[in-house]
């Protein structure tokens, strides 16, 4: 006889079991999602002349410039040197957004049963 309301082998148990670690996982993603946003992230391109400080929400906070860099006769270099330093502030919050992430969605494939979707 069947137990009610319930498949053969247990899988209710699975599932309840399957649902409580989802709803861990999305709340430690929550979590890591909110410690990212809250981080700053500094480059600088030119020797140091050009600092670019950008959030974990990837908003530029501040550029700080060197007196040397600002030449009026080359703004162009100037220029070049904050989108520089801007693009690897970004990239650094990227990186660390990425391995943040990968590291609490190492499991899923296991969830998945291995199928590629």
């Amino acid at each position: 006889m069947a137990k009610r309301g319930g498949f053969p082998g247990g899988m209710p148990g699975n599932m309840s079991n399957l649902m409580k670690q989802a709803q861990r996982m999305q709340r430690q993603m929550e979590e890591t999602k909110q410690e990212l946003e809250e981080k700053q992230y500094i480059a600088s391109a030119g020797g140091g002349a050009v600092s670019v400080t950008v959030s974990g929400k990837k908003e530029v906070v501040s550029v700080k410039l060197s007196e040397e860099v600002v030449d009026p006769d080359d703004i162009e270099m100037l220029q070049d040197l904050i989108v520089a330093a801007t693009n690897e502030a970004l990239r650094a919050a990227e990186e660390d957004s990425m391995a943040a992430m990968s590291k609490l969605g190492g499991g899923l494939g296991n969830m998945a049963g291995g199928f590629p979707f």
